[in-house]
């Protein structure tokens, strides 16, 4: 019996312990979901100097799923829609997307970059994918809303 309620004993301090040793990590929030553009921000290298609101019908939409990624935009005074497809990962303040294809627009645009490397800021909501300029100064952003 006593070495029962050692053996327990000793149990419930290893138990304690790793509680205390193994603090859960920071988790961040997904971008798993289709997420909705609603502006844009330019900026001065590191504040936002202007916010630019899209046009009338202009609709742009991401959507992130299982590393992948598709997105479309619609501009009503351009007849050809635009879209691209790739994969994509994230960190806790970066964003990466390397598209495979797309429209005829983005096949073009394919031959000279596929790998967009954005900062990011997310959140549960919302998120902005930052551009940077190769001094590492913010330059604009894309700001989305979560809509689904």
């Amino acid at each position: 019996m006593k070495k029962l309620l050692g053996l327990v004993l000793l149990m419930l301090i290893l138990i304690s312990a790793t509680k205390f040793a193994s603090p859960k990590p920071d988790t961040i929030h997904s971008i798993e979901g289709t997420w909705e553009l609603q502006s844009f921000y330019s900026f001065d290298g590191q504040n936002i100097t202007d916010t630019i609101e899209k046009s009338e019908g202009y609709r742009q939409v991401k959507m992130y799923s299982k590393g992948k990624i598709m997105w479309t935009r619609y501009v009503p005074d351009d007849p050809n829609g635009r879209f691209g497809y790739g994969s994509y990962k994230i960190t806790e303040n970066s964003l990466v997307e390397v598209i495979e294809y797309g429209d005829d627009g983005m096949m073009k645009a394919l031959d000279t970059m596929r790998n967009f490397t954005f900062e990011l800021i997310l959140k549960e909501d919302t998120f902005s994918q930052i551009t940077l300029d190769d001094e590492g100064n913010r330059t604009s952003s894309e700001n989305y809303k979560r809509i689904d």
